[in-house]
């Protein structure tokens, strides 16, 4: 029998919690569904060996000390956790450890904002890298050698994982159980979990409601708010701006300043996302879909799929379609 991967997940004061149970109950359902075998070993490491009080106040007991750890790493895991103000907590000894650590692992994957712990320690330079999206700007600011891309779940550079926030992390561990292991055994880990087998690296992390952030203005979040609910309007920049009782090129500015999108590309994405659920949740044909979104005809609704999702509608369909 092979021995099994050695997965280290590195765990510190304020880790998200769910960055470190979450991928080990994804290897620990594998192992369950490898019946008389154990695929996965995965162990806690701590600065001392101790416990260790997470973000959510539970504490963990870690398995043993970082300086234990020694060589045999099949899959080093890092997790993140963020301070009172929502910044990366970077340990300039959890970094050194990592960035020594990492140079004995078979692969190395990050959950949520851990991509900042990896760019500190230098394994993302010359990487493209994603993070949870409300740290991701400050992520390309800071490492200019890192191409930061804010939208996937995840991304593989190498033998370099990066993963989003929150839940994604589980994503991103069923993406390592199909490498190691296949895609069966990644199916049936999925089908024990209730997940989706293949939320592809590619999907967006968020929908625009989530990405939309509330702006500094109330009548543009007000619009934006409008927008979601009447997609079937005119919505041209010319009879958005009439609206907002403002020119078009001033308005144009104004929205695009408050949202970091052109009026056009943000009523695109609007009208996409409401397509999502309608492929996800209905039967209906796509020349419907793409009417009761807005896009007007099935070949606007695939350049919109194709620019935004890189998919097709039909594709996407077949991904994630959820009603009975």
């Amino acid at each position: 029998m092979p021995a099994p991967h050695r997965v280290v997940v590195a765990v510190f004061p304020d880790v998200d919690l769910l960055d470190v149970t979450g991928p080990a109950e994804v290897f620990a359902v594998a192992n369950r569904e490898m019946s008389g075998q154990t695929p996965y070993q995965v162990l806690l490491a701590g600065a001392d060996g101790g416990q260790v009080r997470t973000s959510a106040g539970v504490r963990l007991a870690t398995d043993l000390p970082f300086d234990q750890v020694g060589e045999r790493v099949d899959t080093l895991v890092v997790p993140g956790a963020v301070d009172a103000r929502g910044m990366p907590v970077i340990d300039p000894a959890l970094v050194d450890w990592i960035a020594e650590t990492s140079r004995h692992a078979r692969r190395v994957a990050s959950v949520c904002v851990g991509a900042h712990l990896l760019a500190a320690a230098g394994l993302l330079s010359g990487r493209t890298a994603t993070t949870h999206w409300a740290t991701a700007g400050l992520l390309a600011a800071e490492h200019r050698d890192v191409t930061v891309d804010p939208d996937p779940i995840y991304i593989r550079s190498g033998n370099v994982w990066t993963g989003a926030g929150i839940t994604a992390c589980m994503d991103l561990a069923l993406a390592l159980v199909a490498e190691d292991h296949g895609e069966r055994l990644a199916l049936a880990v999925a089908r024990q979990l209730v997940m989706y087998l293949k939320r592809p690296g590619g999907q967006s992390q968020f929908s625009v409601p989530l990405w939309q952030a509330p702006t500094e203005r109330r009548d543009i979040d007000e619009l934006r708010a409008w927008i979601a609910t009447n997609l079937l309007a005119d919505l041209s920049a010319a009879a958005l701006a009439e609206r907002m009782c403002l020119s078009e090129r001033h308005f144009a500015r104004v929205f695009r300043k408050e949202s970091g999108l052109t009026p056009a590309a943000y009523v695109e994405a609007a009208r996409v996302e409401a397509a999502r659920r309608l492929l996800e949740g209905t039967d209906e044909p796509l020349d419907q879909v793409a009417a009761a979104c807005g896009l007007g005809s099935v070949e606007t609704l695939h350049r919109a799929f194709r620019r935004r999702l890189g998919t097709t509608p039909a594709a996407y369909r077949r991904r994630f379609r959820t009603a009975a």
